[in-house]
């Protein structure tokens, strides 16, 4: 059994982890926010610490392989239930939202395992597409030509 510092820190860290990702899908006013994606992360890290108890060995255990197996299956029913078809348009919108939560069970699987380095670059780097994607489609398309950029037609945003 871990110690309980190390529960409290691989279950803070994850619901902390998911909570900023969900701040960002809060500040876009996106269906699923901050206590979601907190949620979802902390249930992940709960769960694979839980069956994890190989903690003397850096293997993941056969329990913990297939509750994580369970987690990213499951997670892509609540990641669906953001994604929506407008009308009769072929414009499909919450992708963005439901990438996010399955990224979120994902940070909160790699929590409960205590991979910190593996947490910290995953945040920044998630953080880096969030903020700094759309502009840099906009550029991209703009240079390269692509498809119409319906965010600057005023249509809603895909993500």
């Amino acid at each position: 059994m871990l110690p309980w510092w190390e529960i409290l820190l691989r279950l803070g860290i994850a619901a902390l982890a998911g909570g900023l990702i969900g701040l960002n899908r809060d500040l876009k006013n996106k269906p699923i926010g901050m206590r979601t994606l907190a949620l979802v992360a902390l249930a992940s890290a709960m769960l694979v610490a839980h069956a994890d108890h190989s903690a003397a060995s850096d293997q993941l255990s056969d329990p913990a392989s297939r509750v994580i197996q369970g987690i990213l299956t499951g997670i892509g029913f609540l990641g669906a239930g953001v994604i929506m078809r407008s009308g009769n348009r072929l414009e499909i919108h919450g992708l963005t939202t439901a990438a996010c939560t399955w990224l979120a069970a994902g940070i909160g699987i790699v929590c409960g395992a205590g991979q910190w380095l593996i947490v910290g670059v995953a945040l920044v780097i998630t953080f880096v597409v969030l903020i700094g994607g759309h502009p840099t489609e906009r550029v991209l398309h703009r240079l390269l030509g692509g498809r119409k950029d319906e965010r600057s037609s005023g249509a809603a945003p895909e993500d």
